[in-house]
């Protein structure tokens, strides 16, 4: 059941419990898209398109490259199939975008606790990095950067080193938003005092 007051959209994967997404709202969307329209990825259950009059939110979970080659092939091959439906997005009009979810890469080396450690560890790869280069590029800017430039901010913390007691973390998820709606934004933050999950708001 959604939130009193919120309608609520979902898109989850065939495997029972493996990821989803779902976006709240206390408008109504004007259109929902599920998925990015190819069998290959839609399966998992990633992405989740609200269309409002105003915008556009596209809600991801990028997939994790670190268990094999094939996944890291995947990740950036899923990468590549959301800029092409970014781009169909921009032809039909729709110009005033946002995207939020867990990227699954850090960015820049101030965006995690220890990046020489992991620079050959799929998450922080030069490839992975290099993509959020090419999505800014594109006419987007990183909310939170735009009022944190500094470092010790992360979103994610590896439970199995208890890495969140000692602040060990990495910044992976993003709200991206069009240039076009840089005078809109009014704050952006991490909220790392919220547990609950590996992750946090």
């Amino acid at each position: 059941a959604a939130y009193e007051g919120y309608g609520a959209e979902w898109h989850w994967s065939e495997k029972k419990g493996y990821c989803g997404v779902s976006t709240f709202s206390k408008v109504k969307p004007e259109r929902v898209d599920r998925g990015l329209g190819s069998r290959l990825f839609d399966g998992e259950g990633r992405v989740l398109t609200t269309v409002f009059r105003d915008f556009t939110l596209f809600n991801v979970y990028f997939p994790n490259g670190k268990s094999r080659d094939e996944r890291l092939r995947f990740k950036m091959d899923f990468y590549e199939s959301f800029l092409e439906v970014l781009a169909r997005a921009r032809k039909r009009g729709e110009d005033r975008i946002l995207i939020c979810g867990d990227m699954n890469t850090a960015h820049r080396e101030i965006d995690l606790a220890r990046p020489k450690e992991n620079r050959k560890i799929s998450g922080f790869l030069p490839q992975e990095c290099a993509w959020i280069d090419t999505l800014l590029s594109q006419g987007f800017v990183d909310s939170f950067r735009e009022f944190e430039k500094g470092g010790g901010h992360y979103s994610y913390w590896d439970q199995m080193t208890f890495a969140r007691e000692r602040n060990v973390g990495w910044r992976i998820d993003y709200f991206f938003v069009s240039k076009s709606l840089r005078s809109r934004l009014k704050n952006a933050f991490i909220m790392p005092e919220i547990m609950g999950s590996d992750h946090c708001p």
